[in-house]
């Protein structure tokens, strides 16, 4: 599993995913949570990861980083494994 492996990059400061907890909307990203929460906070264990529940809120995952930058990604009906690419991309440094 590719989450077992992920370090994120020294500059990405904290992560915060919000979703429903019964929508469908935000069932990849609760699938996500189920599969790849534990490996991913395993390999870092002292960065934070925020988890965040509110009923029928959109879900999506922020992204802080050095200098109080920070971006958020939609991940609206996305599968488990397509939010975990988007972890992976926000994990290497905010988009130039």
């Amino acid at each position: 599993m590719a989450s077992k492996s992920m370090k994120f990059a020294p500059i990405l400061k904290e992560i915060r995913i919000h979703l429903c907890q019964k929508s469908k909307e935000s069932l990849g990203i609760r699938e996500f949570i189920e599969k790849h929460y534990v490996p991913i906070k395993k390999g870092n264990p002292k960065f934070p990861i925020l988890v965040r529940e509110c009923l029928g809120v959109e879900p999506k995952i922020y992204a802080r980083y050095d200098f109080g930058k920070e971006t958020s990604v939609s991940v609206n009906n996305f599968n488990a494994e397509k939010i975990l690419e988007v972890v992976q991309k926000l994990a290497k440094g905010p988009a130039t």
